[in-house]
Formats: C-alpha cells, structure tokens, sequence
C-alpha cells in the first residue's frame, strides 16, 4: 500500500483518537486552550531556534564553509513550525521534538551521510611565485 495514503489516512485518525482520550481527561476546552499554546509557543520558539541555525550558518559561511547542517536543520525547522501550526497532540509531539536542539541533531544524524558532508582537506597546490610574460613583451615595443 503507497505509504503516503497510509499516511494521510493515519495521522488524522491518531489525532482524533488523541483528541478523544485527552478530551475526556481534561475536558474540551481545556483541549482547544492547549491545542492552541502549543501552536503559539511553538510557532515562537521555532523563529527563536531559526535566528539561531540562522547566526550559525553565517558563522560556517564565515568561515568558508559550506553550511550543509543548518540548511538542512533550517528546513527541519520549517517542518516542525508546521507541524505545532496543525492542531493535534502527535503533530505536536514529533514537531517539538523536532524543535529541541539535542534531539533535532540526533534525528537528523540518523539521516545525513556525514562521510558525504565532511569538509575535505584541499592539500592539491603549489606554492611559489609567477612573472607575467605578457608584461616583457609589451615593454620591447
């Protein structure tokens, strides 16, 4: 079966269940009131962990470095904002564990090849000193 219909079928049916259970504990309008301070809170820290990846990509590209794991964290972030945005309490879960630093890198170690992505030494060059030809022949003229 195509794992996207699985998904589209799953996730809002893990939600209402979620809604159901959690509903039934502490009542419908507490549900919404925390629906909702979960996607504020959330939405806030996620700009507030975005200037971060943000401040350290500068610093990679600084450096003159290739800035692989903040783009991709930059986009993880995106992923999570969206994720606290959608009202339900699994979306909420995996988007601030997306959200948390420590576990964003873990999450994201189990998906980057960091054998691909390591900077390589560049030890290919000669050092020394050159004339421009083009300068002596000029002065002759």
């Amino acid at each position: 079966m195509n794992t996207v219909l699985i998904l589209i079928i799953g996730i809002p049916l893990i939600e209402i269940y979620l809604f159901i259970k959690i509903g039934s504990q502490i009542g419908a309008f507490n549900t919404v009131l925390l629906i909702l301070a979960t996607a504020i809170m959330g939405v806030a820290y996620v700009r507030y962990e975005g200037f971060n990846t943000l401040k350290a990509g500068m610093g990679q590209l600084i450096k003159n470095k290739m800035p692989i794991y903040e783009i991709i964290s930059g986009a993880t972030l995106a992923f999570a904002a969206f994720l606290l945005i959608l009202p339900g309490f699994a979306t909420d879960i995996v988007g601030i564990l997306l959200v948390i630093p420590i576990t964003r890198r873990l999450i994201l170690g189990k998906f980057i090849n960091k054998k691909n992505y390591k900077e390589k030494e560049n030890n290919n060059y000669i050092d020394g000193e050159f004339k421009d030809l083009d300068e002596d022949d000029d002065k002759k003229i």
